[in-house]
């Protein structure tokens, strides 16, 4: 539930005095103080360490800060999946939409589909691509959000509570940074990457993904395996940032514009589809119809 003390902790936080943020908030700064003092009672924790020089955050006031700004932001998501709710309509397809979950390319079927069914309509829906969004849409596909595109196997389905409609296979890659000395190059031979941090996400997430870190493992051990939780930005910029290696598909060739995604010479695909629930309702059913005649 949202709470304007978040509001006010992250701009103490961020102004670095509670007279600051008692200026951007238009409010005397003991009512800041107040406020804050009733969070940190709430909360039996101390997030921020006074002194003359101003406010500091403590290491649970930065634990706190990061965890704070996810609750606003999910707040305020929450409250654009209501009103979307409200406004819903027996033809719309809801399509849910982060970095790592283009929609464009339904955009460019769209004549296609519109010719076939020209009843249907799309609502976009973003969302921020993390751990706890991707669990929560996906596990409730039908409820705010009908289809994501993404890329997926049983495993990754399995994980999520979802089933899919398979569109294409894309060739697992590799991204590097446009500075790297392999970005030269069209296509990466295995030999390549010895020597090379490749980052590979975490095992069981994706059977696919786990039969390549096997096979690297067992053949290629002059390879470097590192291991990240998830797919997100972040991850992104740790590779362009540490020079390293990234597993990665053609369909996010735009999410990093200091990225090339260049690929491998080995026989390692994923699917790449729309994420639906498991009893998808006779609009989408309607829908993934449409797509199969379009494709």
């Amino acid at each position: 539930m949202y709470s304007r003390q978040l509001d006010t902790f992250i701009c103490a936080a961020d102004a670095g005095s509670f007279s600051k943020a008692a200026e951007r908030l238009n409010v005397s700064a003991t009512a800041i103080m107040k406020q804050i003092n009733l969070l940190e009672s709430s909360l039996d924790v101390q997030l921020f360490a006074r002194s003359s020089r101003g406010l500091s955050l403590t290491d649970a006031g930065k634990s706190y800060y990061q965890d704070a700004r996810y609750m606003l932001r999910y707040a305020g998501e929450a409250r654009t999946r209501a009103q979307n709710a409200m406004q819903s309509n027996d033809n719309i397809i809801r399509i849910g939409t982060s970095l790592m979950t283009p929609h464009q390319f339904l955009m460019d079927l769209w004549p296609k589909i519109h010719r076939l069914e020209p009843e249907l309509k799309f609502q976009i829906v973003n969302f921020e691509n993390t751990p706890e969004n991707a669990r929560e849409i996906l596990a409730r596909l039908g409820e705010n959000i009908d289809v994501v595109a993404g890329i997926f196997d049983e495993t990754m389905l399995s994980l999520r509570g979802c089933t899919a409609f398979e569109l294409n296979r894309q060739p697992i890659c590799c991204a590097v940074s446009i500075y790297h000395p392999l970005a030269q190059k069209e296509k990466l031979t295995v030999s390549d990457l010895y020597g090379q941090d490749l980052m590979l996400i975490r095992r069981e997430w994706s059977g696919q993904v786990d039969r390549l870190r096997d096979e690297l493992r067992q053949e290629h051990p002059q390879i470097n395996i590192v291991d990240f939780p998830f797919y997100n930005v972040d991850v992104f910029n740790q590779c362009e940032n540490n020079d390293a290696l990234l597993t990665a598909v053609p369909i996010w060739a735009s999410v990093h514009p200091l990225l090339k995604i260049i690929p491998v010479e080995w026989e390692h695909f994923i699917p790449f589809g729309l994420l639906h629930g498991p009893a998808p309702s006779p609009v989408v059913e309607k829908f993934l119809a449409a797509i199969e005649q379009v494709l």
